[in-house]
């Protein structure tokens, strides 16, 4: 399956069918009167996140979801029929924008939630509805309200406890594979991974959710590399995984590098509960690996670990150390009276 975390939708609810003018007259009745029914209710258009979806490939290949319009009324005071709604059915941790793709319509982060885009036209009142005592003969009748249209964007924000952050091939990749059963691919080339992966991560009985984002270079805001469109899939996240790559001349450059980015990217990401860790220390000796962690801790401000995804060194402490993070983060909004966001397939 493909993955697509960025559609544009046109959406149109149904207009209300129109009510009719009719008088009833039937043989042997001395008296008849009026008898048109009201038109029926158009169709609305929902929003609902469902389970066993993490992706917005399917609208690909349907962009267009109209309602269907209400029936008008007829003679013998019959109602029109309703229209059927359309529910787009997306994953859980969508944002609907509207088509500046600034403004949110709506946030759907929990399975179930539901959310009405386009509400269908009323139908219109037949002439029995203007029966009264000095009208008895009304001749007149309403028409449908008319249908509402709108142009939407659908921003897929993947719902995970852990999101990777580093340059390309800093080895979040191989961290993942290592970790999880998550197959994602692997080459000594940048730009290997093009889309986000997920992986289930499992130490000391407790499993939690890691995703990996496409690395980011220098100027990723202004549109270089890929860009920093994927940091949106890491929001979500209790904490922050910085892999810095031990083999490269600059830890420190390469480090304020994703700093920075983060910074221009805006929101409050940049402040997020972060863990920076030195990666593939299998590739350096004892002096040079003393060197690079003291020049990135001086320029971190704190702890730095050291671990390898291939040689699996020190793995099992940053795993130790990410599960600590998110279950203070869960704590921190059980004392709020808030419930943590939870990913679901």
């Amino acid at each position: 399956m493909k993955f697509l975390d960025l559609a544009k939708v046109t959406i149109r609810s149904g207009a209300g069918g129109n009510g009719c003018v009719s008088f009833r007259r039937e043989k042997f009745v001395e008296y008849g009167g009026p008898d048109g029914g009201d038109g029926g209710r158009g169709g609305s258009v929902w929003a609902e996140a469902v389970d066993g979806l993490n992706t917005l490939i399917d609208f690909r290949y349907q962009q267009h979801f109209f309602a269907d319009n209400g029936r008008p009324g007829a003679g013998r005071a019959r109602t029109g029929k309703d229209g059927e709604d359309i529910v787009l059915k997306v994953p859980v941790g969508t944002e609907i924008l509207e088509d500046d793709q600034e403004t949110v319509v709506a946030d759907l982060s929990s399975l179930g939630e539901r959310v009405l885009l386009a509400k269908g036209g009323n139908g219109g009142f037949g002439n029995l509805y203007f029966k009264s005592s000095t009208n008895q003969a009304p001749r007149r009748a309403n028409s449908g309200q008319p249908e509402i249209e709108r142009e939407l964007w659908l921003r897929l924000k993947l719902i995970a406890d852990v999101g990777l952050l580093g340059m390309p091939n800093a080895g979040k990749s191989t961290f993942l594979a290592a970790t999880s059963n998550a197959r994602p691919k692997i080459a000594d080339y940048p730009f290997t991974t093009l889309h986000p992966n997920l992986g289930v991560v499992g130490v000391d009985g407790a499993e939690f959710v890691v995703a990996d984002i496409p690395g980011l270079i220098a100027g990723a805001h202004e549109g270089r590399g890929i860009g920093d469109r994927f940091l949106g899939h890491v929001e979500r996240s209790a904490v922050l995984l910085h892999l810095v790559d031990g083999t490269s001349e600059d830890v420190v450059e390469d480090w304020q590098t994703i700093i920075t980015e983060l910074e221009q990217y805006g929101g409050d990401l940049a402040n997020k509960p972060r863990i920076t860790a030195l990666n593939k220390i299998d590739a350096l000796d004892d002096d040079e690996r003393a060197e690079k962690l003291a020049a990135l801790g001086r320029a971190v401000g704190g702890p730095v670990m050291a671990m390898s995804g291939v040689s699996r060194e020190g793995l099992i402490e940053v795993l130790r150390e990410l599960r600590a993070r998110i279950g203070e983060r869960a704590r921190i909004l059980a004392t709020a009276g808030e419930e943590p966001e939870t990913w679901r397939p």
